[in-house]
């Protein structure tokens, strides 16, 4: 076992209590990164290593930017003009971004993320009228404790709906096979749990897909309990690894995409497997 002081170094690298060696909170994104790959957690969150995010990353949160802007205004400033506007300015931003200038896209390539950011706006606006929606709070940050477990996330869109309150995760990815579903809703279940202890009562969640549509589901106690279960079980199993200072890789197709392939044999092995030699 290490020393403690080389254990405060460690848990101080990744936002930890140094009382308890524990992390302050896990989100959604920490939690499935672990149970896709410990070893990847902590490559990440540990070690700190580079985890540059990918254009679809990238674009994710600059669509993610115009909608928020555009949901803070008032109903009727709403508009298709409105969010143009709201593109061109933080378009100017973007293009001095860290993350987008890690991209190195070409001309042409910048061309063709603009154009795929702005049809995802317009495909948003073919979904929904944004002028009916009755905002809630738009990009909500949640800080609290379910399961045991301190949880962090940031809710898209709170609305008021027919049936009371609904939860909104917009995505600019391809919505997910029936195979894949519960494991995308259980984001959204883990909100609406994390919102009841601030008194939000959730009625319905939403899954906003902006290339195809919505997937909406009323709330289900069942579904969030097993969702929140399945946080409590990911914190136990990550603060066990943290005790033991132990975090095996768990190989899979999607070694070949993980940023940290050149520091785990391992995932190179299985992407060599699978994916032919890499150039």
């Amino acid at each position: 076992m290490s020393h403690p002081a080389d254990k405060i170094r460690f848990v101080n690298s990744v936002d930890m209590d140094a009382q308890t060696f524990r992390p302050r909170h896990l989100s959604p994104s920490s939690a499935s990164t672990f149970r896709q790959c410990p070893r990847r957690w902590r490559m990440r969150y540990i070690d700190q290593l580079p985890d540059p995010p990918g254009e679809a990353a990238v674009l994710g949160t600059f669509v993610h930017q115009i909608l928020e802007d555009l949901l803070n205004l008032d109903a009727g400033e709403r508009s298709v003009d409105t969010a143009r506007d709201i593109a061109r300015k933080l378009w100017d931003e973007t293009l001095t971004d860290e993350d987008f200038v890690g991209l190195c896209l070409s001309e042409t390539e910048t061309k063709s993320f603009m154009w795929k950011a702005w049809r995802l706006i317009e495909k948003y606006f073919s979904l929904e009228d944004p002028s009916e929606v009755e905002v809630v709070r738009a990009e909500q940050k949640l800080s609290a404790e379910i399961g045991g477990v301190p949880f962090y996330g940031i809710v898209d869109l709170t609305e008021r709906v027919s049936s009371g309150l609904r939860v909104v995760d917009y995505k600019t990815g391809k919505a997910p096979g029936s195979k894949y579903l519960e494991d995308k809703l259980s984001q959204v279940w883990l909100y609406a749990a994390a919102l009841a202890q601030e008194d939000f009562d959730v009625s319905e969640v939403r899954l906003m897909y902006l290339t195809s549509g919505s997937i909406d589901r009323p709330l289900d106690s069942v579904a969030v309990a097993g969702a929140v279960d399945v946080h409590r079980r990911t914190w136990d199993d990550l603060c066990q690894a943290i005790d033991s200072e132990k975090f095996p890789h768990r190989t899979g197709p999607l070694c070949n995409w993980c940023p940290y392939l050149d520091h785990c044999p391992e995932g190179s092995k299985e992407a060599e497997r699978r994916y032919g030699p890499r150039h």
